[in-house]
């Protein structure tokens, strides 16, 4: 499978899909552990994809989403951003509000 449409593939099957380096129990950066404690405290339910597994798939969603770093974040198939955006919307409390127009709360 063409690793674009390997992507679009976990994006569209997953509600809340983050690309991560490492795994949500075992995050391999301090960036993906933010935003997995973000979502832990929300207590959002997410499927954490490992990029450290797949070169190929550690650059193809940067390509994927034409954003320089990861984590990245999906909701719904929507891009919402990496690390310093998920803070940033959780902080203001509009990341809470996000998922909750997204029916994931």
């Amino acid at each position: 499978m063409e690793i674009n449409e390997k992507i679009k593939d976990l994006i569209s099957k997953n509600d809340v899909c983050l690309f991560m380096k490492g795994t949500p129990d075992a995050p391999q950066c301090g960036f993906s552990m933010a935003v997995t404690n973000v979502l832990k405290h929300l207590k959002i339910n997410f499927n954490g994809i490992n990029v450290l597994e797949d070169e190929k798939l550690r650059q193809g969603i940067k390509d994927f989403s034409d954003w320089p770093t990861i984590p990245q974040l999906y909701v719904k198939g929507e891009f919402v951003g990496g690390c310093d955006i998920v803070k940033e919307m959780f902080e203001k409390g509009e990341l809470k509000t996000f998922l909750e127009k997204k029916d994931i709360i």
